[in-house]
C-alpha cells in the first residue's frame, strides 16, 4: 500500500473507533488502542513500511508534556504541597518498590521491575480530571487527594522517561550517564528559568501585537519544539523540553490562549501515539496468557487501592474519603503507555512482560469509569463512617433548613453565588446556600453567610435543603449535565417549584427548559446587553431609550419577564399603555366553558395572547402543553395586549 492511502486508512478506523467508544461513554484512547491492535505487525500489519508514523508519534508525547507543563505553577504546587510531596510522592515510590520486589521475585532484573513499576503507578490524568468535574468533586475531599497525587505522577514522568533509556548500558555506564543528565538537567533548566521566564513574557506579547492568530500558533509550535529539541541535544528527552516549555508559560498572561491553540496538535498526535501503543499489543500472545494478565489486572487494582488508602488515612483522612480516593486512582493511565513505549523500545523487559503489562493497562483503563460511577456505593456498603458522616452533613443542612420557609436555595456558593446570596439578603429574602468546597463553606459560615456543605446532585441533599418548601432554587455554577441532574430529581421532588439556571451561553437553552428549568441565564447575553447600553449611553442615546431597549430584550428573552400586572397607578407611567402587552390572571369556576377541555381545543393563540401559567391548587405550572387540560378553580396566566385579553378571556368564560 502507498502512504497517502495507509494515512486515510488509519484516519478513518481512529474516526469510527473514537465515535463508537464516545457513544459508550468510554475514554477514546481505547479506541485508538483498538485501531493500532487491528493493524499493528501482530495483526493484519498494514502499517509496514510506514516507519515515519512512530517518529510523529512521538510529537504526542511532546505536546502531551507540554500541556500538563501548562497546569503547573508554583503558586499551585505550594498550596498542595502536602498532598503533592506526601501522598503522591509516597504513593509513586511505594508503588515502585512493591513491583520491583515482585518482578525480582520472578527473575526479571531490577531494571524491569522499577520501569514496570513506574508504568503501573500511573493514574489517568485525563479520564479522572474529566470524571471530578462532571461529579462536581474537584473540591471534595478525595477529588483533592486525586488532583494532587495525579499531579506528582505525571512529575515523576520526567525522571523515568531518562531513567529507563539506560537501563540498557553497565551499571557503571548508567550511573554515569544518571549522573551526566542530572549536570546537564539542572544546568539547562536553571538557564532557561533564569533567562526564559522573562524573556518569554516579552516575545509572546511582541508576537501577540501581531494581531494574527496563525503567527501566534506559529511561536507556539516554534517555543515548543524548540525547547524540545534544545533538551534532547544536550542527550535528555524531547518530553523533558516541551514540559519546560509549559511551565515558562504556564507564568505568562498568554497561558489560556496558548492551551487552546496547542490542543488540536495534542490530541490528534496524541492519538496517533496511541495507535502506535496498541499495534505493540500482540492479541495471540495475551490471548494465550490470558491468566497473567488477568492476574496482574487484579493485582495492579488491589495493590494500588491498599495503598491509597493506607496512605490517605496516614494523611488524615475520613475512611470513605480515603475509601474513594483508592478507588479513583487504582487503574492505570496514558502516561503508563508512554513508559510501556520506551520500555519496549529499548527492551528493559522481555516482550511476555511488556506484553501482559500492556493488556492488562488496556483493561484497567476500560475499567476506570466503571468504579469510579459505582464509587459511591462501594463506599456506603464497605465504610461504616461514611453513612455517620453522610448523616451528620444532611442533620446540619436540614437543621439550617428547618426554620426558613419560601427560601432561595442556591446551588453554588462561588462569586454568582454570593452576589446572589447579598442581593436576596438586601431585599429581605431568607436563602440557604449550598457548596462543595469544604474551605469556602468554612469561611462563609464563619461570616454569618447561610452556607452548607452539600453535593446538590444527590436527592437527599436538595429533600434536607427543604425544596418542598423553598420558593425558588438557582443553579449558579455552569455545567449543564449537573444542572439536567438537579432538574430531574426537582421534577420528581417539587414539580412547582421554579428553577433558575445559570449558562455560558444560549447553545443549551431549549436542552435546559426541556429539563424543566423556568429560566436559563446566559452570562453572554446579559454581558452585551450592559456593554451595548453603556455604549449607547456615551453615543448620545437618551437613558430612557437604552432603557426601554435593554427592558425589551430582556422581555423577549425570558419568559418570567414578559409583561406585568397593570394597576390604576401605571396608567400615567406609560403614554402607549394601550399597545404594551401585560399579564392577566383569569380565574376559572364551576361552569366555566374552558373547564374539561385542553389548551389547543380552546385555541387562546388564536386571540393574540399567550398563556404564560397554570395555576392548580398552588402548583404553578410554569411550561402549559397544548394537552393542558383545565380544571375547576385553575387560575389562568394571559399575556397579551389589552383588547386581546378580554377576547381570550370571554373565550376561556363563556365560549
Amino acid at each position: 500500500m502507498e502512504t497517502l492511502p495507509i494515512i486515510l486508512m488509519l484516519l478513518g478506523a481512529s474516526v469510527l473507533s473514537v465515535i463508537l467508544f464516545r457513544r459508550l461513554n468510554l475514554p477514546p484512547i481505547l479506541g485508538y488502542l483498538l485501531v493500532g491492535a487491528l493493524i499493528g505487525p501482530h495483526t493484519l500489519n498494514l502499517l509496514e513500511g510506514l516507519a515515519g508514523a512512530h517518529y510523529l508519534a512521538e510529537f504526542g508525547v511532546v505536546f502531551l508534556m507540554f500541556s500538563i507543563g501548562l497546569e503547573f505553577s508554583l503558586s499551585k504546587l505550594i498550596a498542595m504541597r502536602r498532598i503533592v510531596f506526601g501522598l503522591g510522592l509516597l504513593q509513586v515510590l511505594l508503588t515502585l518498590a512493591v513491583v520491583t520486589a515482585v518482578a525480582v521475585a520472578l527473575g526479571l532484573p531490577w531494571q524491569a521491575g522499577v520501569a514496570i513499576g513506574g508504568t503501573l503507578a500511573m493514574s489517568s490524568t485525563a479520564v479522572l480530571t474529566k470524571l471530578l468535574s462532571e461529579r462536581l468533586e474537584l473540591d471534595a475531599p478525595h477529588g483533592r487527594e486525586v488532583m494532587g497525587v495525579l499531579l506528582f505522577q505525571d512529575l515523576a514522568v520526567i525522571p523515568l522517561l531518562i531513567l529507563i533509556p539506560s537501563y540498557s548500558q553497565s551499571p557503571e555506564q548508567m550511573a554515569m550517564t544518571m549522573g551526566i543528565a542530572l549536570l546537564k538537567g539542572g544546568a539547562l533548566l536553571a538557564l532557561v528559568f533564569l533567562l526564559g521566564k522573562h524573556f518569554l513574557g516579552r516575545w509572546f506579547f511582541i508576537v501577540a501585537h501581531g494581531k494574527s492568530a496563525e503567527l501566534f500558533v506559529l511561536n507556539v509550535l516554534f517555543v515548543t519544539l524548540g525547547l524540545a529539541w534544545l533538551t534532547e541535544a544536550v542527550g535528555l528527552s524531547l518530553a523533558l523540553g516541551a514540559f519546560v516549555a509549559g511551565m515558562l508559560i504556564s507564568e505568562t498572561e498568554f497561558r489560556h490562549q496558548v492551551e487552546e491553540d496547542i490542543k488540536p496538535f495534542r490530541d490528534v498526535l496524541l492519538g496517533l501515539f496511541f495507535v502506535t501503543v496498541g499495534m505493540m499489543l500482540d492479541v495471540a500472545l495475551v490471548l494465550s496468557n490470558l491468566g497473567a494478565v488477568l492476574a496482574l489486572l487484579a493485582a495492579l487494582l488491589l495493590v494500588k487501592f491498599a495503598l491509597v488508602y493506607s496512605l490517605s488515612r496516614a494523611f488524615g483522612a475520613m475512611s470513605g474519603a480515603a475509601m474513594r480516593s483508592g478507588l479513583w486512582l487504582c487503574a492505570g493511565g496514558e502516561f503508563g503507555f508512554v513508559l510501556l513505549s520506551d520500555i519496549g523500545q529499548y527492551a528493559v523487559a522481555p516482550q511476555l512482560s511488556v506484553q501482559v503489562v500492556l493488556a492488562a493497562l488496556v483493561i484497567s483503563l476500560f475499567l476506570a469509569p466503571f468504579i469510579v460511577h459505582y464509587s459511591d456505593r462501594l463506599v456506603l456498603r464497605f465504610a461504616a463512617s461514611e453513612w455517620l458522616m453522610r448523616s451528620l452533613q444532611l442533620t446540619t443542612l436540614a437543621a439550617c433548613a428547618m426554620a426558613t420557609e419560601k427560601h432561595a436555595v442556591i446551588c453554588g456558593f462561588g462569586r454568582s453565588g454570593q452576589y446572589l446570596a447579598r442581593f436576596m439578603a438586601h431585599e429581605g429574602v431568607s436563602y440557604l446556600a449550598l457548596d462543595l468546597d469544604p474551605d469556602r463553606v468554612r469561611e462563609a459560615a464563619a461570616a454569618g453567610e447561610n452556607v452548607v456543605y452539600g453535593n446538590v446532585t444527590r436527592r437527599e441533599t436538595l429533600v434536607a435543603a427543604g425544596i418542598s418548601r423553598a420558593s425558588v432554587l438557582v443553579i449558579s455554577f455552569i455545567d449543564t449535565r449537573a444542572a439536567e441532574q438537579v432538574l430531574r430529581h426537582i421534577r420528581e421532588l417539587a414539580p412547582g417549584l421554579p428553577v433558575v439556571v445559570r449558562t455560558t451561553d444560549d447553545k443549551d437553552f431549549e436542552r435546559l427548559q426541556r429539563a424543566g428549568a423556568a429560566e436559563a441565564v446566559p452570562e453572554t447575553l446579559e454581558a452585551a446587553m450592559m456593554l451595548a447600553s453603556h455604549a449607547l449611553i456615551h453615543a448620545g442615546v437618551p437613558i430612557n431609550r437604552v432603557l426601554r431597549r435593554i427592558r425589551q430584550t430582556r422581555e423577549a428573552r425570558y419568559r418570567s419577564l414578559r409583561g406585568f400586572f397593570h394597576g390604576e397607578s401605571d396608567h400615567d407611567e406609560n403614554a402607549r399603555d394601550g399597545e404594551e402587552a401585560r399579564l392577566h390572571s383569569v380565574s376559572l369556576a364551576a361552569g366555566a366553558y374552558a373547564v374539561g377541555r385542553t389548551l389547543s381545543e380552546l385555541a387562546i393563540e388564536g386571540c393574540g395572547v399567550e398563556v404564560t401559567a397554570v395555576r392548580r391548587r398552588n402548583i404553578r405550572a410554569l411550561e402549559p402543553s397544548p394537552e393542558t387540560r383545565f380544571a375547576a378553580g385553575d387560575v389562568v396566566v394571559l399575556l397579551g395586549v389589552p383588547g386581546a385579553l378580554a377576547t381570550a378571556e370571554a373565550r376561556l368564560l363563556g365560549g
